[in-house]
């Protein structure tokens, strides 16, 4: 295993929460970060887990997302 899966692992097992979809999730975060700001990354990451808790579609629901962070007009370049 790797670092981050121990440590996806650990906080899991620490706040009893079912297994993520870690490559989905990092993927959001990357295309946020790029198409809208960095600090918006963690921030959507975490909008995305309390939608998910809510009872949406992982898959779904970070497409939706992703689609808007392509389309945001303060896309950044760099």
């Amino acid at each position: 295993m790797s670092t981050l899966e121990d440590w996806i692992a650990a906080v899991r097992d620490e706040l009893h929460v079912e297994p993520v979809d870690t490559e989905l999730v990092l993927d959001l975060a990357r295309d946020v970060a790029h198409g809208v700001a960095r600090p918006a990354a963690p921030l959507t990451a975490y909008l995305l887990g309390l939608a998910v808790g809510g009872g949406a579609d992982p898959r779904a629901a970070a497409a939706a997302v992703t689609a808007l962070a392509n389309a945001w007009p303060a896309r950044r370049t760099d």
